[in-house]
């Protein structure tokens, strides 16, 4: 599947939603329920997935996360979220 384009506005596929919060020692987890499964989100991936709302485009994902991490290679965030939302979009978690 091709990676997302700067004006694809990524957002969870039909079946899947956001589970309820859960807190595992300091840190919230979030759950992605989807048809097979659910999926555990911390961290970078959940603040990914969480401006997944089919409002954003993959380039304001992007700019948001440069800015909240500018310390990190800008390259290196793109490649990250785009070859993270095409393993989402390969399992039918993601669409855009």
């Amino acid at each position: 599947m091709p990676p997302p384009e700067d004006n694809s506005q990524p957002r969870l596929a039909t079946g899947c939603r956001w589970g309820p919060e859960q807190k595992t020692g300091t840190e919230e987890v979030r759950v992605i329920l989807f048809p097979e499964g659910a999926i555990k989100l911390q961290g970078t991936g959940r603040q990914v997935l969480e401006r997944c709302d089919g409002q954003r485009t993959f380039s304001q994902i992007i700019q948001e996360l440069q800015a909240q991490f500018a310390d990190a290679d800008p390259a290196k965030i793109r490649t990250d979220i785009s070859q993270f939302l095409e393993q989402l979009r390969h399992k039918r978690i993601v669409d855009y």
